[in-house]
C-alpha cells in the first residue's frame, strides 16, 4: 500500500490535456498516489465513490465543480485543494473553509500574460495601432488620417493604473521600461511605499483620470467596485485617451461606454466585457475606435502550465511540512478577485 497521500486531478478533460502533459504527471506521481485515474471531471459519479472516500489533496483547474457541502462529505479525508487557475471563487464554499481545507492557487501565476498583454497595448495605444489599423480599412491609400487619433509616440506619456493588484504591480513595473513615463495608481487598499518602489504614484481616481494618456484597469470584481468606471469617469478622460480594461467587464458600465466611445474622444481596448460576449447588437463592434479581444489576455495553452508548475511546487512545499506561496484565506476573497 502507498504511503503518499491519495489525490486527484479535477477539471475539464482540455484544461487537463494542456495543463498536465507527461512531464507534470510524473513530477506529480512522484509525490501523490494518483491510482488508475488521475483525472476526473465530475465528482458525481458512482465510480469515483470508494476513491473520493480517501482523496486527501485534489489539484483543479477550470471546470471544477463547486466543493459544497454534499461533494465534501464524500471526501472525509480532503485536507488540500490545490488550484491551477486564477481565483478560486467559483468553486470554494463556505462548508469548505469552515473545514480547514488548505486552498491555493495560480493567480500569481497568471498575472504575468495579463500584464505581458497589457504592457504590450499600452505601447501599441501610444502608437494608436489598433484603432489607425482600423482606420485603414476605410482610407486605404489615404494616409492623411494619421494624425486625426491624437499625438503619436510612447515617449513621456502618463499611464494610468487602476488596482495595484497582483497584476497592477507587475503592469506598473513594466511600463518602466517606457522613456520618460510617469505611472500613476489608484488603489485605495494601496501602500504608497509599495507603490512608489514598483515606481507609481498613489493618487485618487479623479486625480488620475484627467491626466492619463492610457488607463488600465486591473481591481477586482466586487460589489463596490461594479461599474467604477462610468459616465462621469469616461467624461473625465482626456481626448485621445485609451482605455484597457483586462480585468473584468463588470467594473465599466458598458451603456456609458458605448455612449462615451460614439463620440469617438477615446479609444477601448476591451478584452472582458459585460456581458461577456457583447450582445451582437451592441454599438461597440461597428466603432473603429473599439478593439475587442476574446478574453485572451490570461493564460492560454502553454502559458497554463506555468500555473501547473506554481501549483506542483506550493504541493512539494506543503508535503514539506513547508509555508505555501500562494495560500488563499477565506478573508482574502473580500479584497481580491
Amino acid at each position: 500500500m502507498s504511503l503518499k497521500p491519495q489525490a486527484l486531478l479535477v477539471m475539464n478533460s482540455g484544461t487537463f490535456a494542456d495543463q498536465f502533459d507527461s512531464t507534470r504527471l510524473e513530477r506529480l506521481a512522484g509525490m501523490v498516489d494518483l491510482g488508475d485515474e488521475p483525472w476526473t471531471d465530475s465528482l458525481d459519479v458512482p465510480e469515483l465513490a470508494e476513491r473520493l472516500e480517501e482523496v486527501e489533496i485534489l489539484l483543479t483547474s477550470w471546470g471544477v465543480p463547486q466543493l459544497n457541502a454534499e461533494r465534501l462529505e464524500r471526501m472525509p479525508k480532503l485536507r488540500a485543494v490545490f488550484h491551477c487557475a486564477g481565483t478560486v471563487r467559483s468553486f470554494v464554499s463556505e462548508e469548505l473553509w469552515d473545514r480547514g481545507i488548505t486552498v491555493t492557487n495560480g493567480a500569481d501565476a497568471n498575472a504575468i500574460p495579463v500584464a505581458e498583454f497589457t504592457f504590450a497595448s499600452i505601447v501599441l495605444a501610444g502608437k494608436k495601432a489598433h484603432v489607425l489599423a482600423n482606420d485603414a480599412r476605410t482610407f486605404r491609400a489615404d494616409w492623411s488620417y494619421i494624425g486625426d487619433r491624437g499625438e503619436l509616440g510612447n515617449i513621456g506619456r502618463v499611464v494610468g493604473v487602476i488596482g495595484f493588484s497582483r497584476i497592477g504591480r507587475r503592469v506598473v513595473q513594466l511600463v518602466q521600461q517606457l522613456q520618460d513615463v510617469t505611472c500613476l495608481v489608484s488603489d485605495p487598499h494601496a501602500d504608497p511605499l509599495e507603490v512608489a518602489a514598483a515606481g507609481g504614484t498613489l493618487v485618487t481616481l479623479q486625480e488620475l483620470l484627467p491626466v492619463s494618456d492610457v488607463v488600465t484597469i486591473h481591481a477586482p470584481a466586487l460589489p463596490s467596485t461594479r461599474n467604477m468606471i462610468s459616465t462621469a469617469e469616461l467624461q473625465s478622460m482626456k481626448d485621445h485617451a485609451t482605455l484597457i480594461n483586462t480585468a473584468r467587464g463588470s467594473l465599466v458600465d458598458t451603456a456609458a461606454l458605448e455612449k462615451e466611445c460614439a463620440t469617438g474622444r477615446i479609444t477601448a481596448l476591451l478584452d472582458v466585457t459585460e456581458p461577456e460576449p457583447l450582445p451582437a447588437e451592441s454599438t461597440l463592434y461597428s466603432l473603429p475606435n473599439v478593439i475587442l479581444t476574446p478574453h485572451i489576455a490570461g493564460s492560454l495553452g502553454t502559458e497554463t502550465r506555468r500555473m501547473s508548475d506554481a501549483a506542483l511546487d506550493d504541493l512539494e512545499r506543503y508535503l514539506a511540512g513547508k509555508d505555501l506561496l500562494a495560500q488563499v484565506v477565506h478573508a482574502d476573497l473580500g479584497l481580491s478577485a
